[in-house]
């Protein structure tokens, strides 16, 4: 059964096409991977599902119940959280106030309360902060708790920022870019943290990744998009070879190309 479904999505802004007549499924607890070219569309079509923009045609279904009008508060409310490419944290908080502030959502304290500083807010306060550093632990980020977010390399912020949405406690995880910055160890320890989270948080997940191999190792279904359009779907392993996906990254007749690549991309899994 799927959790998130979206039907030939299309949007143009002026002359350009940014999306056009675009579908993805993705099912309870799995990993889906949105894969293609730089200005492929995979972020316009993450801006769509989240609410940042209206699609001209097409609908949006979460559990269900067709979302496509409703506001980035509403579904957020309903389970849906993601990442940006541009990482979207306060820069002049420690890490941990991050994560205690994705929290207040779920405190169990009025605004009166913890104005006034009363017992129940308090204690209130004293859970958010416990599982602050429950979830920058699971992140690798407990050493890092009370340095100020900015300045930390960029590598270690897309790793604060997917603590700070998992502390607004979603059901559907999407992350754009999540091995951005990160070196190829990194980006193997991330592939680790993702399946981890998926199991204990019970998380479906959907990511925009330029780093193939973790896609290959961590997904359970890959869509492809290039020039707006989707180019291919299925397994990991079929998507990475396709001919047409192979195409889009390097270019038209890459045979010499394709195959330093192929031996590239077979020794990094089975690295992995």
């Amino acid at each position: 059964m799927s959790v998130l479904e979206a039907h030939d999505l299309s949007i143009r802004f002026g002359g350009v096409q940014a999306n056009l007549d675009v579908s993805i499924a993705v099912g309870e607890l799995e990993i889906v991977g949105v894969i293609g070219p730089n200005g492929a569309g995979k972020t316009t079509l993450f801006n769509m599902i989240t609410g940042f923009y209206t699609p001209d045609s097409g609908r949006i279904v979460y559990r269900d119940t067709e979302i496509t009008g409703m506001a980035v508060h509403e579904r957020a409310a309903l389970g849906l959280a993601r990442t940006f490419q541009n990482v979207g944290l306060v820069k002049g908080a420690t890490v941990r106030d991050n994560l205690v502030t994705a929290q207040y959502l779920q405190a169990d304290y009025g605004t009166l309360s913890g104005m006034l500083g009363s017992r129940h807010s308090r204690a209130g306060e004293r859970q958010l902060r416990a599982r602050a550093d429950t979830l920058a632990d699971m992140l690798g980020l407990g050493d890092l708790l009370d340095t100020q977010v900015a300045g930390l390399p960029y590598g270690t912020l897309k790793r604060v920022e997917i603590a700070t949405v998992l502390a607004t406690d979603p059901e559907v995880l999407l992350l754009d870019e999540p091995s951005s910055g990160m070196g190829p160890e990194e980006a193997h320890q991330l592939g680790d943290t993702l399946l981890t989270l998926r199991d204990e948080f019970e998380l479906s997940i959907v990511m925009i990744e330029h780093h193939v191999p973790l896609v290959v190792r961590v997904c359970d279904y890959v869509y492809c998009l290039d020039f707006g359009q989707m180019l291919t779907h299925g397994l990991p392993h079929d998507v990475r070879s396709h001919p047409q996906v192979v195409a889009a990254y390097l270019g038209e007749d890459p045979e010499p190309e394709v195959l330093a690549l192929e031996a590239q991309l077979e020794s990094l899994v089975e690295t992995d």
